[in-house]
């Protein structure tokens, strides 16, 4: 019988009798690895060959998050740029065309415009709620669609099945970003991704001390994403790994918390006078809402707020006096953050006033709800 995901993120890639016992897989730090004699290493019949091409420690977060996504092959990157990059990397080559999504992270869209473009990849951005119409955007050499639902900035849901169907009839590989959901939220593959990617630096790590990522491969995709992998010499270590492996344990019940209190201050926000929309699929009136409902199992602790105009000396005051949100990058730690939001986009969304992301960590509401109200209070007054 399969087991459920909430049991997978605690068990999959665990062999205590393989470890002398030990719950957790001890961390390998390896390069070299001896071969008992000729024939198995000219065989390469050795379940390891070589520190880069993985240890124990790193093949057991493989294969925890390949079940957790339900996929053929996962492999670990040092970052979770990284494994965007090599998503695009597996699917594309010189004087091919991909479609990405306008909500697309920041740095996946630099990557695009400026190391894709001098490698001969051609990309070409798309409105995120587009749906089954991007089938007119699609040309004779598009290798791949790149899809981010929802954006990690202004978080629009895309519909994933009808894009990826019509992706695979132009036999077109289907690349997601599944950081902002987890495959616990979302169900990539399923859905229709050919490639599922996962900064695991983020709500899989937990801890605001790891930098890694992951992508995970369909069957059809399994041999292509492994060579180039390899041909690229990514990599991570086994320390980051093991800390992965770690946060995983608790992913199920560190994001059941941060929805429940994202939801309620999302909810709180809404009232405000100072602010003008919240943007987070969850909530009823979010424009996402419908397709959240239809395709998602849960969410996050990360969404953002619209406020009214106000000027950016108003914002500094208001940040610049938070006790318990910190300003700083990143997401899916244990800590709230939040960050002022500047877009660089080609089908730049309608906003009132300023745009703030905000992370909602695992503080107490009650402290979180006040910090921002005594925040909102000194926009009035700067």
């Amino acid at each position: 019988m399969a087991r459920k995901k909430r049991t997978t993120v605690v068990e999959a890639g665990r062999d205590p009798a393989l470890h002398a016992g030990a719950v957790n897989v001890p961390v390998y730090r390896a390069s070299t690895i001896l071969f008992p004699d000729v024939e198995t290493m000219r065989t390469e019949s050795a379940p390891y060959s070589y520190g880069r091409r993985g240890t124990p420690t790193t093949r057991s977060l493989e294969h925890a998050i390949c079940e957790l996504e339900g996929g053929a092959r996962t492999v670990l990157t040092p970052s979770g740029l990284s494994a965007c990059t090599l998503a695009i990397l597996t699917a594309c080559g010189a004087g091919d065309h991909v479609l990405v999504t306008d909500s697309v992270y920041g740095p996946t869209r630099v990557f695009c415009q400026r190391l894709g473009k001098r490698y001969g990849i051609v990309a070409d951005y798309f409105g995120p709620c587009i749906g089954a119409d991007i089938e007119s955007l699609f040309r004779p050499h598009t290798k791949a669609v790149f899809l981010e639902s929802p954006g990690s900035l202004t978080f629009e849901v895309q519909d994933v099945p009808a894009i990826a169907a019509v992706a695979h009839r132009h036999g077109a590989a289907v690349i997601m970003d599944n950081t902002w959901a987890t495959p616990l939220g979302f169900d990539a593959l399923r859905h229709g991704a050919d490639l599922s990617v996962q900064a695991v630096t983020k709500y899989i790590a937990g801890h605001s001390d790891v930098l890694l990522g992951t992508v995970t491969a369909n069957e059809s995709w399994r041999a292509r994403l492994v060579e180039t992998h390899g041909t690229l010499g990514l990599c991570a270590s086994g320390d980051e790994a093991y800390l992965a492996q770690r946060g995983l344990r608790t992913l199920a019940v560190r994001l059941k918390q941060h929805q429940e209190s994202a939801t309620e201050i999302a909810t709180w926000l809404k009232s405000r006078a100072e602010v003008a929309r919240v943007i987070y699929p969850p909530l009823h009136d979010d424009a996402g809402h419908e397709l959240w409902k239809r395709d998602f199992t849960g969410a996050c602790g990360l969404f953002s707020v619209v406020l009214h105009p106000v000027s950016e000396a108003g914002v500094a005051s208001m940040l610049d006096g938070l006790t318990h949100f910190g300003l700083g990058y990143s997401w899916g730690g244990f800590e709230s953050l939040i960050i002022p939001v500047r877009l660089h986009r080609s089908f730049p969304p309608a906003l009132e006033g300023p745009l703030l992301r905000l992370h909602i960590g695992l503080e107490d509401v009650d402290d979180l709800k006040a910090d921002l109200a005594a925040g909102l209070e000194r926009l009035k007054t700067a």
